[in-house]
């Protein structure tokens, strides 16, 4: 079987053009019928129907062979003209940090000082007996560059600490209470890996930058093992509300404070997990090859269920906004002169390249956050090192986020075999990319973001996730702003640029959808038994309320899911279901 231009098996049909596939003896559990069934499979082949026996797809095919297959006790599911699915797989997510800001101090919704004050105040009160206000989700945008002071935490919260990181998590918003128990001040240095942002006297402003954010966090109280159960649980129903059957999550950690490797175990055994789930363990930035040992011992204890801890996360560099993104050439100030920054690379090129060695010998895949282009080139410049010492394998390295990409390494994902893992969403006009990242890339550094047209024409692996709780969890929409370059008319935030942005980075729907279904499953190691709707695979589907090709791609973002399969159980149904 040859391979098309995203690395998994890939050719194209018309919609309309049915395939039978009949594969089954016996009744089938449950049948869909009466639909427009997008297979995703090689020939990017429509159905009508679908049999499912045992959680196996069974049957594909017409409304009539299927319906032949059904018995006394087989629950039938009539889509009327509705889109059956595979499954979404979101190949980048932390879905336990979203859960739990979802049971905490929910900054998410909004984007305006005064609405975060409100919402911090009320929270405030109602919990009168936790020591620390927490929870996050605040927008840069908000803030003049991006950085809120304390003083607006002070105004409605000034006898307890309160730590809330902002929704990419790339930063944190205390007041006076939490710095003054954490003893940041003026003479406080700058850790190696974040940035305290300062007042003109070299105080403490209120917006701790990466690492620095540990400076205070550290004195927070851990939320224990039962709050952060119940944030996985919650994150995951979550993601099954829009479709998403499998994913990776991006940070993995048994120690952390917010630990999530045993909530994971737990519910893997407990048969809570119904998503499935492959665990990228955190590499501590801190530390070196030392812990690789822990690494494999984690990876040997962490398989269980729906649950594998099977991939490594290294954080290479920041973000653009809070100029912490590792970029080749310096940032420019806000008058467009270059700066001396040039972002921070967590961990040293030499060291990476050695880590990374020894991490792909033993059977790790390893899973980059490179966001600006020096920390992409150090990332595959690691890829490579590791193909020299050890040789081409199946491990599928991957780099997310690639918010900038310098056009010599558009070529080298293909040649190294390196997944090309996005978050679309992220790729329009909007303020935190008018505002906060455009004005200080300058010419041309700034048409160089979001590639994804480019990467899939020199033949790279393209796979999608949407970093939530960073951003919108939900796949349409994720995939409406890859098609279309432009923010859905439903996005809650503000745009003031409605411009295409960068139209020749778009990409078409149908490789959208392949790379929310079987690309993010080709990533996961689980391109063999889900990613498409096929006889033997499982029976991870989701049903929309419409067939996303028959409408304008203006409108993708208005579709909804209805409902949710894993192995042939419904994970969700929408109230209209």
């Amino acid at each position: 079987m040859t391979r098309g231009r995203h690395g998994y098996p890939c050719a194209t049909i018309e919609p309309g053009t049915e395939r039978t596939h009949v594969g089954t003896n016996g009744a089938a559990d449950l049948i869909f019928v009466g639909g427009e069934v997008y297979t995703v499979d090689a020939a990017r082949s429509w159905a009508r129907a679908v049999a499912v026996r045992d959680g196996a797809i069974t049957a594909v095919g017409t409304d009539d062979e299927i319906r032949e297959l059904a018995g006394d006790a087989t629950e039938v599911i009539d889509l009327t003209g509705k889109m059956l699915l595979p499954g979404f797989q979101d190949a980048h997510v932390h879905p336990v940090g979203g859960g739990l800001d979802m049971l905490q101090c929910d900054l998410n919704e909004t984007d305006s000082l005064e609405e975060y004050q409100r919402i911090v105040a009320d929270y405030a009160a109602s919990h009168p007996d936790e020591p620390w206000i927490l929870g996050g989700g605040w927008s840069q945008d908000a803030f003049p560059r991006g950085c809120p002071p304390k003083e607006a935490l002070d105004a409605v919260v000034s006898d307890r600490p309160v730590y809330l990181p902002n929704r990419d998590g790339h930063s944190a918003w205390v007041n006076s209470k939490a710095l003054e128990i954490a003893g940041v001040t003026a003479d406080t240095p700058d850790p190696a890996d974040g940035r305290i942002e300062r007042n003109a006297d070299g105080s403490p402003q209120g917006t701790m930058h990466e690492g620095a954010g540990t400076l205070v966090l550290r004195h927070a109280p851990a939320p224990n093992d039962d709050l952060i159960y119940q944030g996985l649980l919650k994150g995951q129903a979550y993601l099954h509300s829009f479709g998403v059957t499998g994913w990776q999550d991006a940070i993995v950690d048994a120690t952390s404070h917010y630990r999530n490797y045993d909530a994971y175990l737990t519910a893997a055994g407990r048969g809570d997990l119904t998503g499935r789930v492959v665990g990228a363990l955190w590499w501590d930035r801190m530390k070196g090859l030392e812990q690789i040992e822990d690494l494999v011992a984690l990876r040997a204890g962490g398989q269980a269920g729906r649950f594998a801890a099977t991939s490594i996360k290294i954080m290479q560099d920041g973000v653009c906004e809070n100029f912490t993104g590792a970029v080749l050439d310096p940032y420019l100030d806000a008058d467009g002169h270059p700066t001396d920054n040039r972002g921070l690379s967590m961990v040293e090129p030499e060291l990476l390249k050695r880590a990374v060695t020894q991490l792909d010998a033993l059977g790790f895949q390893v899973h980059f956050h490179a966001l600006a282009d020096r920390a992409v080139r150090e990332a595959l410049d690691a890829i490579e090192a590791a193909r020299t010492a050890n040789g081409f394998n199946d491990l599928r390295h991957h780099l997310a986020h690639i918010q900038i990409v310098h056009p010599d390494d558009l070529p080298r994902f293909r040649e190294l075999g390196a997944l090309a893992n996005a978050q679309p969403l992220w790729a329009a006009h909007e303020a935190q990319m008018d505002d906060l990242t455009i004005p200080f890339l300058g010419e041309p550094r700034w048409t160089w973001q979001y590639p994804f047209g480019s990467l899939v024409r020199h033949g790279a692996t393209l796979v999608m996730g949407s970093d939530w709780s960073v951003s919108s969890p939900n796949p349409l929409e994720e995939m409406h702003v890859a098609v279309n370059r432009q923010m859905p008319s439903s996005y809650p935030f503000r745009v003031d640029n409605t411009e295409v942005f960068l139209p020749d980075e778009r990409i078409d729907l149908a490789t959208a959808l392949a790379a929310f279904t079987m690309g993010s499953a080709y990533a996961n190691h689980r391109e063999h038994d889900t990613g498409s709707i096929e006889v033997g695979k499982r029976a991870d589907v989701a049903v929309l309320d419409r067939n996303v090709f028959a409408h304008p791609a203006a409108e993708i973002a208005d579709a909804r899911c209805l409902q949710t399969y894993v192995d042939g159980e419904r994970v969700y149904a929408a109230a209209d279901a």
